[in-house]
Order: C-alpha cells, then structure tokens, then sequence
C-alpha cells in the first residue's frame, strides 16, 4: 500500500509516517516505482506506535517496546515498560496536585485581597508568591 494508504488505515498523517522514519522508529520500506510501498507489517507496527503515543509512552520507550514485539520477548517485558511508565504517571499527577493547591490558594488570596489594582501590581504575578 502507498504511504496515503497506510496513513488514512492508522489514523496518522503521511508527515508522521516520514517522522517516525526520519528517527528510526520506523523502518522505510523498498521503493517500487519511485514510491514507496508498505506492507500489512508496517501498518501493524504503526499502530503500536500510535497506541504506545496515545498511552503518552516516550519515542525511546516506544521504540524499546516496538522492538521487544519485533523481537517476540515475552509479555512481562512489556509489563515492565508499563509499569515504570505508571510510576512516572503517578509522579506527574502528585506534581500536578501540589501545584493545584498552589494555585488555588494564590486564586483564593487573590479574591480577599485584590485591591482592582493593574494586573502587574497582582499579588499572583509576584516573584516568589505561592512558592515554598
């Protein structure tokens, strides 16, 4: 199938078919033609890629477990990726949560003592306000 084919099928744009070649994650395909021509093979690597994308997976673990499905390494070694990809999710939710608090606070303190002053004179917007 051409690269138009191939990109419609994954749901991706022909740019990110290129991309993701340009950086090795995918491999191009011969040229038939002057064009290239993709195989079923392509369009199942390409969906685990945009899968791995969708679960917010880096490029370099995508690769890592794209090659381990390429290489049929066993199952818990996609369990592992998962699970350190759920720790750094974990730890990004804690980071959100605090700075959540952070801003709702500087938004609470804002509304008792906003004076309708300018917004540089905005008690959120000084240096060091809301940080421990």
């Amino acid at each position: 199938m051409r690269i138009g084919v191939l990109a419609k099928a994954a749901g991706v744009s022909v740019s990110t078919i290129r991309y993701y070649e340009s950086i090795g994650l995918l491999t191009p395909p011969a040229r038939q033609g002057g064009q290239r021509i993709y195989g079923s093979d392509a369009l199942r690597a390409l969906s685990l890629v945009r899968h791995c994308r969708e679960l917010d997976f880096s490029i370099d673990e995508t690769r890592d477990i794209l090659a381990s499905v390429q290489r049929r390494l066993p199952c818990s070694d996609t369990k592992t990726f998962a699970e350190k990809h759920l720790g750094s999710i974990r730890k990004k939710i804690a980071e959100l949560r605090t700075l959540e608090a952070t801003v709702a606070a500087l938004v609470s303190g804002c509304e008792t003592t906003c004076s309708g002053s300018a917004a540089p004179d905005c008690v959120i917007l000084q240096p060091g306000c809301g940080t421990a």
